[in-house]
C-alpha cells in the first residue's frame, strides 16, 4: 500500500495579514491551490480582471456585488460563486457590513490579467 500524502495546515498567524481579522493570502497551498481570505468595506473590491483557471468564491459575511461576464450577482452568507477560467470579474461590497469571503484559485500561484 503507498503511503498517503500528508494534509497541509497552515496556522492562521501565518495568513492573516492582521492578527485577529479576516484578512491574508496563501499561495500554493497544498501545491495545488492559492487562497485570498477577503475583507472588504463597503463599495470595495478589485476591479475587473481574469484568471487561465477557476475562482471560486465562498461568501462567508456581508453582501457584494458580483460581475461575472455579462451577469451580475447580489451575494450574501453562505453562497458559492464559480467563475470558469478566462471569464472576467469583480466584484465590490454592498455593505452596510463588511465583505468576508474565501476565494479559491484552482492554481499554484496567483495569475491575474488585469482589465480595467
Amino acid at each position: 500500500m503507498a503511503d498517503k500524502p500528508a494534509p497541509h495546515v497552515i496556522a492562521r498567524e501565518d495568513w492573516a495579514e492582521t492578527p485577529g481579522e479576516w484578512h491574508g493570502e496563501v499561495q500554493g497551498f497544498g501545491g495545488e491551490v492559492s487562497l485570498i481570505f477577503v475583507r472588504a468595506e463597503p463599495g470595495k473590491g478589485p476591479r475587473l480582471h481574469s484568471h487561465p483557471y477557476p475562482e471560486t468564491f465562498i461568501v462567508r459575511a456581508g453582501r457584494a456585488l458580483y460581475t461575472i461576464g455579462e451577469q451580475e450577482i447580489e451575494a450574501g452568507p453562505g453562497q458559492i460563486l464559480v467563475v470558469p477560467a478566462g471569464v472576467p470579474h469583480k466584484f465590490r461590497c454592498l455593505g452596510p457590513e463588511l465583505l468576508e469571503s474565501i476565494d479559491i484559485h484552482a492554481s499554484e500561484r496567483f495569475i491575474t490579467d488585469w482589465l480595467e
